[in-house]
């Protein structure tokens, strides 16, 4: 049975390279002291009248180095003999030493050009980072311990740790690529609550800035009463550019509607100061709104959280287009948590306590700052999602399909008397098309075959040629000769007396000579006493497009040629008319017939 082993340089490679990322985790740890430490006794060379000697300044730049780490400090140099507890983190410095253990562990899993060196894996490279960095810190703990700023050990035990490990983490994070959940939705809520918490961040230092912009007589007294010579004022300075991202935090949360203690007894909130304010002097508290009710100005700052709140839900929103609406708001849901729970983490680093007594609160209350967040996430960002997403779903509208809107009542009738009078009166034509094709049937039939001519005698009653009626007395016989005067009224199937031979079937209508197609008209005596014709039957002609009788058109030899004429009324719509069952209502046009509107989306 053969076991797989490894070989010892491997094995030895990967010790060697966690033992590498342990002294990375240490020297990020003394870059960053020793970067406190050189302000700190630069400080103290410039001071006029240095306190102490350089272990000293030592012993006060591991004590800001721990603060930094979100260690409470103990000032035991009070007046009162007591000791003081000093809890307000500057968030510019924690940015230094997260900054350094992040970048420590990101070069831990990053080979860069060399792929043979062996790597560990994330768990094994943020324990090793964080291992070397914290026994540094716990060496720097100690030897604050007999200084005037000693950590607090309960809060150095708890908070430094925290920050030591979460920073490698992210930096084996960004070494990784930065991989999000699986779940789309997820990296969706992260992101977006990324966002809404930078928004709202960036939100209160817009407003923390224009109310100390207002206040810039009283920040600037409070600034020169603090140090007289320049060496003061730039410590001063540097203090109050450390303590810049805790006033953004502080004007969110007071934007958020929480707002901020300013001692055991009192709290700002837009709604007004409520409470005697025990603030120390220092130019960054002189932005802090004056006592009474508030105005509109401080109501204004609500647009702070309403803007981060539209920024978080236009981000779920534009991603949710293809999600169910569920999807969609508990991704909504879960950003504003995610944003509350950044909030709260914050508001308890930027504020704490400053001493005993009064003192002791300062700054934002986390889990009011949290909730609140998580309030306005819910009531806004939440419809603000749902309705991106909802109008990312519309169709527009041009591609919607064509909807043909239902007739009313009166349109309906008004179509259908308008079809019913069309076809009355096609139906009357056609009528009378049939009843004198079906009259003078004999006589189209009669005229195709070439015969004699023969001539009725007057009085006879009967045309010798079509069969017709012959005028009777007192009646006369129009041909064709002359010029016509008027429309024909009977059929004529004898022979033309014209100078052409016509067939004896057509209808003239000019006034010159005939062409072949005469004319007969019969007129009795009443007609011409009236002057109008009654009774006439008019014949149709082979070019006549109603015309359904026999083809007469020449046939071999130069005569007429005997057959069914296919007019165009011949076929369908004999069968249509000759139909005892047909309704004119069955053929009205479909665009009349109401249709069901199409489903909505």
């Amino acid at each position: 049975m053969t076991h797989v082993t490894e070989h010892p340089l491997v094995q030895g490679g990967r010790s060697a390279a966690l033992a590498t990322a342990c002294v990375r985790g240490g020297v990020a740890a003394g870059l960053g002291l020793g970067v406190l430490a050189v302000l700190v006794i630069a400080a103290w060379i410039s001071s006029p009248y240095p306190d102490g000697g350089p272990v000293g300044a030592l012993h006060v730049a591991a004590g800001i180095w721990l603060l930094a780490h979100g260690a409470d400090l103990v000032r035991t140099d009070t007046l009162s003999g007591l000791h003081a507890p000093v809890g307000i983190v500057p968030l510019l410095l924690v940015a230094l030493p997260v900054w350094l253990v992040h970048r420590a562990a990101r070069d831990t899993l990053d080979p860069g050009g060399d792929t043979s060196r062996p790597r560990p894996s994330p768990g094994a490279a943020v324990a090793a980072v964080a291992g070397g960095y914290l026994l540094v810190a716990a060496g720097v703990v100690v030897y604050s311990e007999s200084g005037p700023l000693p950590a607090d050990l309960v809060t150095a035990g708890i908070w430094l740790p925290a920050v030591v490990v979460c920073a490698a983490a992210a930096g084996v994070w960004t070494a990784l690529g930065r991989p999000l959940p699986g779940r789309r939705q997820a990296a969706v809520a992260l992101r977006a609550a990324g966002l809404g918490t930078l928004t709202l961040l960036g939100g209160g230092a817009v407003a923390a800035a224009v109310s100390l912009a207002w206040h810039a007589g009283r920040a600037q007294a409070s600034f020169e009463g603090l140090a007289g010579e320049w060496s003061g004022r730039v410590t001063v300075l540097l203090l109050v550019l450390a303590l810049l991202p805790n006033m953004a935090v502080w004007g969110a949360a007071y934007g958020l509607g929480p707002g901020f203690t300013l001692g055991t007894g009192a709290l700002a909130t837009p709604l007004g100061l409520v409470g005697d304010p025990t603030v120390p002097p220092f130019p960054l508290l002189a932005a802090l709104p004056a006592e009474g009710r508030g105005t509109w100005v401080h109501w204004a700052t609500a647009a702070v959280p309403l803007a981060a709140a539209l920024v978080l839900g236009l981000r779920v929103g534009r991603a949710a287009r293809a999600w169910t609406a569920r999807d969609a708001a508990l991704t909504a849901l879960g950003a504003a948590w995610g944003c509350g729970a950044a909030v709260a983490v914050l508001a308890g680093a930027a504020g704490g306590p400053l001493g005993t007594g009064r003192l002791s609160a300062f700054g934002p209350v986390w889990w009011q700052a949290g909730a609140a967040a998580v309030l306005w996430g819910a009531c806004v960002a939440l419809p603000v999602a749902l309705g991106v997403r909802a109008w990312g779903r519309r169709i527009p509208r041009s591609q919607r399909p064509r909807r043909v809107p239902a007739p009313g009542p009166g349109r309906v009738a008004a179509a259908v008397t308008a079809a019913v009078r069309a076809v009355g009166a096609v139906g009357a034509v056609l009528g009378r098309s049939a009843a004198a094709s079906s009259g003078s049937a004999e006589g189209h039939l009669e005229a195709a075959t070439p015969k004699a001519p023969t001539f009725p005698e007057p009085g006879d009653g009967r045309d010798s040629d079509a069969g017709g009626p012959v005028p009777g007395p007192g009646a006369e016989r129009v041909s064709d000769t002359g010029p016509g005067t008027g429309p024909g009224t009977g059929p004529d199937a004898g022979p033309d007396t014209g100078h052409d031979p016509g067939t004896g079937n057509g209808l003239g209508t000019g006034t010159g000579p005939g062409t072949g197609k005469d004319r007969a008209t019969t007129k009795s005596p009443g007609d011409r006493a009236g002057g109008k014709d009654r009774d006439r039957v008019t014949a149709r002609t082979p070019a006549d497009p109603l015309y359904t009788g026999p083809d007469v058109s020449t046939g071999p030899g130069g005569g007429p040629h005997p057959g069914p004429h296919p007019g165009p009324l011949a076929g369908p719509l004999d069968d249509l008319f000759d139909d005892p069952g047909y309704e004119p209502y069955d053929y009205l046009p479909a665009a009349w017939e109401p249709s069901a509107p199409p489903p909505s989306d």
